[in-house]
């Protein structure tokens, strides 16, 4: 690799065996969330395949999307962010105070603006642990994690706190044209727009050099740290978003109900072909990766398995995502 090809390289449009093998894994990925679809068709009938249940589907999957949608660029970096759930559950009690304490509409948009903020600075965070302290992301997003969710509880009093009621209102069961609910517009917009950011714009290029090869990335004049950052900073960002849809969703701070964020955000960046080596990702892949745990569990719910099993069957399907990341790292080396 000379000093000049490492920004063009990673361009997934190009053809290689990478994106070969992405296109392959974004094909049986997606046949796989038909086949469960049409299962629990079979076995549950209209009470699975209804307009509405599939609104809710997809109204559900908009909080994991969304953080998804920056654990993508992280991962697409090479790095990993553990510390999601916890940074939503801050930034929604940080923006649920902001909005109780100011009240009416500018209330709700101060929160929104604190919560989005307070992302980004766990974000920033992130990034400069891994950067500047030199610090595995693994270890430094963990511990952000433990930071975000101890502070979240102390702030909070260990309760959980009531979002306004405008906001549930308007967010959270509002729907545009009385058909689509305005969560899943805004999961919609955002993928779009992260989808534009990282195949069309110099800053999705970087994202994707950095990760075929960071030290390539910095001789051909990235500033590889500077742009860790800001990578770290978006994950955070839209983190704090889903805090705000998880706010209007549930009417709450749902403090308790964000553990497990972390294992599905993962699996469903993963499932979407993205490698946790980094260099491979699309934004299509982690929008279809992230119904599958979605889909599982509200499979499960209705047709009367317990719910308990979608813990198991979730982290079977990453690391069987992860064997096969491996192997196809392993076939194209």
């Amino acid at each position: 690799m000379n000093n000049t090809s490492p920004i063009s390289e990673p361009d997934q449009s190009a053809p290689g065996i990478f994106s070969r093998f992405a296109t392959g894994q974004l094909t049986w990925i997606t046949l796989i969330l038909i086949v469960m679809i049409a299962c629990f068709t079979v076995l549950a009938g209209q009470s699975f395949a209804s307009v509405a249940n599939f609104r809710n589907i997809a109204t559900d999957a908009c909080i994991l999307m969304v953080m998804a949608l920056g654990q993508l660029f992280v991962i697409i970096t090479g790095g990993i962010d553990l510390s999601v759930g916890a940074v939503l559950v801050f930034s929604g009690v940080l923006g649920c105070l902001v909005m109780n304490s100011v009240g009416g509409t500018a209330g709700i948009i101060c929160g929104i603006a604190v919560s989005i903020l307070s992302g980004a600075a766990w974000g920033a965070v992130n990034g400069l642990l891994v950067t500047r302290a030199k610090v595995s992301p693994l270890i430094a997003t963990l511990g952000s994690f433990g930071m975000a969710m101890g502070l979240a509880l102390v702030i909070a009093n260990g309760i959980d706190l009531m979002a306004p009621l405008p906001l549930v209102r308007s967010l959270g069961v509002g729907r545009l044209f009385g058909v689509l609910p305005w969560l899943v517009v805004l999961a919609g917009l955002t993928a779009v727009v992260m989808a534009i950011i990282l195949n069309q714009t110099r800053f999705g290029r970087h994202t994707l050099a950095i990760g075929a090869s960071a030290a390539a990335a910095e001789r051909a004049g990235i500033s590889v740290n500077r742009h860790l950052v800001k990578v770290y900073m978006i994950a955070g960002s839209l983190a704090g978003m889903a805090s705000i849809m998880s706010l209007s969703r549930f009417g709450t701070t749902t403090i308790g109900g964000h553990l497990e964020d972390n294992l599905k955000v993962i699996t469903a960046v993963v499932l979407g072909g993205a490698s946790l080596l980094g260099g491979i990702g699309t934004v299509t892949g982690t929008v279809i990766g992230t119904l599958i745990p979605v889909v599982l569990l509200n499979g499960f719910v209705i047709t009367g398995i317990q719910a308990f099993w979608q813990q198991f069957a979730i982290g079977l399907v990453l690391v069987i995502a992860v064997y096969l990341d491996g192997r196809k790292r392993n076939f194209a080396g």
